[in-house]
């Protein structure tokens, strides 16, 4: 418990638009950052178990951070956050599909959105517990490896077969433009 204490105090130690928030109301209020915070997870979390909209607070959790992440990795020299984050969107797009599916099912789960919630801070959590690559390393890679040769070859040729049908189309749109003019 108190290794996650830890790594708490310094997430709050950290500069960033949080903890600059937190900073300021700290100053306000003379309340510390960290009860500050652990009331916002609080409410938000209770929030999440019983208030109207919870799809739309965990949805822009689950959005909101990863998107300012990634335009912050797309305009970093570095490789790694911009690998870390291209995960994050691919378990986040599986994720998404996934639960499109089976919401009929999940949306009656008591603490779905709860759930959900942990899920995608799971996904994109810090370090060597970052869940999108383990997620990723775990299943997705090997399905993928595994299934690569066969989805090119359906991509090629149903792309192939799209630009044979709008050539198509190209050909004979004006063709028939004319014939229906003519009979006018």
């Amino acid at each position: 418990m108190d290794g996650l204490r830890q790594r708490f105090e310094r997430l709050l130690e950290q500069r960033n638009l949080a903890t600059g928030v937190l900073g300021a109301l700290e100053a306000r209020t003379g309340v510390e950052k960290r009860y500050l915070a652990m009331g916002l997870v609080t409410l938000l979390s209770l929030y999440l178990l019983f208030g109207y909209g919870a799809s739309l607070l965990c949805n822009l959790i689950g959005f909101a951070y990863p998107a300012y992440a990634s335009v912050k990795a797309i305009e970093s020299p570095s490789k790694e956050d911009d690998t870390l984050w291209l995960t994050y969107w691919v378990v986040y797009g599986l994720f998404g599909l996934l639960e499109f599916f089976s919401d009929l099912l999940l949306f009656w789960c008591p603490f779905y959105y709860v759930g959900k919630c942990a899920f995608l801070l799971f996904c994109m959590a810090p370090g060597p517990w970052n869940g999108a690559a383990v997620l990723y390393h775990r299943a997705i890679r090997p399905l993928f490896l595994k299934h690569q040769a066969t989805v090119d070859s359906l991509v090629s040729d149903l792309s192939g077969r799209a630009l044979d049908a709008a050539a198509g189309l190209t050909r004979e749109g004006p063709a028939n433009m004319m014939q229906s003019q003519k009979g006018k």
